[in-house]
């Protein structure tokens, strides 16, 4: 209990120590730095682990706690030292980014950097106090508990020695590795470009929104109507709460109108739902199905944006823009003739436009030349149309303790028929009434709603999602080869909210180069700790095998590589390279010491072994509630922790196999100190009984 003890102190003093720093960053405790954080406590209590397994192991070779400590900080000082560099220099590229990725990535980079950190200064001065007062040489316990360790131990000190053997077996097979380790990095790009990308997961943020759009110039008490009847509806959903409708206004365009209304869907609290039914794409797809039978007008549900305030809503915004100022009819062409093609595409979910260009309207046409000649001061013409045929703002008034508006107007009777206008009169030039019908015209047309500008172009804004089993990526690629395919020369297209932060992540730098440029990081951080530039492919040539893992289990389980796998997937980089440290660093020591090659490569592996496999595990059952997540933000911890618990299970199950053999070969032909061509390879010693 004293060793647990002992690591368990690292984890609160390097994440208060994390905490205290944050106001130097500007940050703030936000989802995604408890985000960070939560994988810290994975890895910071890593080199308490380290030290305090050395520790125990000198204490049951003989050592007093104060000889044994000494001798476990000269033998672990360094990977420590190594570890805390390898985790804090692999997040350093993602530091630079700029734009919407860079700050994701960076609240990740800073929080696990400075936590790991602040974890090797704990276990280079910390533990070791700790250690030496609270570590004494074990007792043989009795009992169901006594039976119980030395089953264990026997247990594994047995698959000490088969991996021993299987590691000697692979170093005399050295071209066989190297093969299957070729295999997994060429399997592990297969998989990473069948995976579908995206930017942002979608989430289950406790509500949707609901848009309802009528046919065009439907009145307002229609669209009231059609809206309580859309309430009925929702209040018989599994799931949903309660309803917030806001009538004659469209959230997807932005636009006041009579013909469309807005709702707000608020679900249930996540700890009441728990049957299948009630779950986020489970209510969302039940509230579409619902509408569809919907004869009033067009009704569909759609999600809000994964960033607040990025966008107005989630899925993807597709602008068709007009660049050479034609007319209305043009574009509508054109929006038509795209819409119907995209429809086609299986990638395509919802797609609606909010570009309505023919929508029934009154047009007033006022006669300039009758209003001159008869000395009418044209302003006054229009200000008098829009006071009471729409209203004009007068001014604002205090009474009962509230501030009340003024608006002039005419009698809802006098506003029904534009033919009234010929009841509304202005003064001429001599002082006479001329009724407004004598100098306008009243004519009804067929025009669009609104104009959207964008860049300057008369565009069309087209609001969707993918359709399920795609991801946002792969739905942005159909729309833009719809384009290509359909559209003119004329036409162009852009995007709006969250798609255009994702196209301005896909057009700067790629997740391939920060991956690489985090593994140049971490090789130049490895050749100058060694003082060699042969030795860190020893430990970097095991990366492959986790990042196998991790798109294989993000495979196995539906999910996508967004921005949040590719955290994690910077993050095996160092995960893998610390396994890799704790065999390498012990085994470059006794070789440099005079012991043969061979026997410092496998005795490394011996003595490393448990420290590997209790920090990957401590990591392992540390992700393990995101693994299992739910409520709001479940699925970007879902995808995270799959993707680190899939490569740390692969690094620690298949990848330490590996690394004594990538260690041998590279020492081997390194041109370092080489071995006498028949000098007898001593084996390792016998394995002693590990006490838990």
């Amino acid at each position: 209990m004293e060793s647990y003890a002992d690591s368990l102190c690292a984890v609160p003093v390097s994440l208060i120590g994390t905490f205290v720093l944050f106001p130097l960053f500007g940050f703030s405790i936000n989802s995604l730095s408890l985000f960070g954080l939560v994988l810290a406590i994975g890895l910071v209590v890593d080199d308490a682990i380290v030290v305090v397994e050395a520790v125990e192991r000198h204490i049951e070779e003989g050592m007093t706690p104060r000889e044994a400590t000494l001798q476990a900080m000269r033998e672990v000082s360094g990977p420590v030292i190594g570890i805390a560099l390898v985790l804090s220099a692999v997040f350093i590229p993602t530091a630079f980014l700029p734009g919407i990725t860079g700050r994701l990535y960076q609240q990740f980079a800073l929080t696990i950097a400075i936590s790991v950190i602040l974890s090797a200064f704990n276990a280079l001065s910390l533990s070791p106090a700790l250690s030496s007062l609270l570590l004494r040489p074990r007792k043989k316990t009795r009992g169901p508990l006594g039976w119980f360790y030395d089953r264990f131990n026997r247990v594994f000190g047995s698959a000490t020695h088969v991996y021993v053997n299987w590691s000697r077996l692979a170093i005399r097979k050295a071209v066989l590795s190297f093969a299957l380790l070729a295999v997994f990095a060429v399997g592990a790009g297969v998989f990473g470009s069948r995976l579908p990308s995206g930017f942002l997961p979608e989430e289950d943020q406790g509500y949707v929104y609901l848009a309802l759009q009528l046919p065009d110039a439907s009145s307002l008490e229609r669209t009231d109507q059609a809206a309580r009847k859309i309430e009925d509806i929702l209040s018989k959903i599994p799931g949903v709460q309660y309803t917030t409708s806001v009538v004659g206004f469209s959230l997807l365009s932005l636009v006041q109108n009579t013909y469309s209304a807005f709702f707000f869907v608020t679900f249930k609290p996540w700890s009441e739902r728990t049957r299948p039914e009630e779950k986020y794409t489970a209510i969302k797809a039940n509230i579409n199905k619902q509408l569809a039978g919907l004869t009033e007008g067009l009704a569909f549900a759609f999600p809000p944006p994964a960033i607040p305030g990025v966008g107005t809503s989630g899925g993807f915004q597709f602008i068709l823009e007009d660049r050479t100022g034609k007319d209305v009819a043009f574009l509508a062409n054109n929006m038509k003739t795209f819409l119907d093609a995209a429809r086609k595409r299986p990638e395509l979910g919802t797609l609606i436009p909010t570009f309505l260009p023919n929508v029934p309207q009154v047009f007033v046409d006022v006669d300039r030349d009758k209003v001159v000649k008869q000395g009418i001061d044209l302003g006054q013409v229009y200000q008098t149309l829009q006071t009471f045929m729409g209203g004009f703002f007068v001014n604002y008034f205090n009474r009962f303790g509230r501030t009340w508006q003024v608006y002039i107007e005419a009698e809802g009777d006098y506003r029904t028929d534009a033919k009234n206008v010929g009841q509304f009169f202005v003064r001429n030039a001599n002082g006479d009434a001329v009724p407004l019908d004598a100098i306008s015209t009243i004519k009804n047309i067929a025009g669009p709603e609104f104009t959207l500008r964008y860049n300057e172009y008369r565009s069309a804004q087209i609001n969707g999602s993918a359709a399920p089993g795609y991801s946002s990526n792969q739905a942005m690629a159909a729309l833009e080869d719809v384009f290509r395919q359909t559209m003119p020369n004329e036409m162009g297209y852009d995007y709006l909210g969250i798609s255009y932060q994702e196209k301005k992540a896909q057009q700067g730098v790629s997740p391939t180069m920060v991956f690489g440029m985090s593994l140049i990081f971490v090789f130049l951080i490895l050749a100058a700790l060694y003082e060699s530039w042969s030795l860190p492919f020893s430990v970097l040539l095991g990366t492959p095998v986790a990042v196998l893992g991790a798109f294989l289990t993000l495979w196995l389980r539906g999910m996508e590589n967004n921005i949040y796998a590719q955290i994690g997937l910077i993050m095996l980089i160092g995960l893998a390279a610390k396994n890799a440290i704790l065999i390498v660093e012990f085994a470059k020591d006794e070789y440099e010491k005079g012991k043969p090659l061979l026997e410092a490569t496998l005795e490394g592996a011996r003595l490393r072994l448990r420290p590997i496999l209790m920090t990957s595990f401590a990591f392992i059952f540390g992700m393990l509630p995101l693994w299992f997540a739910s409520g709001s933000g479940a699925v970007a911890r879902r995808i995270l922790g799959s993707t680190v618990i899939g490569g740390m299970i692969a690094a620690s199950a298949i990848a330490i196999f590996l690394i004594p053999v990538t260690f041998y070969v590279i020492e081997r032909f390194a041109g370092g100190k080489k071995e006498k061509p028949g000098a007898e390879v001593t084996a390792p010693p016998s394995i002693p009984a590990i006490k838990v």
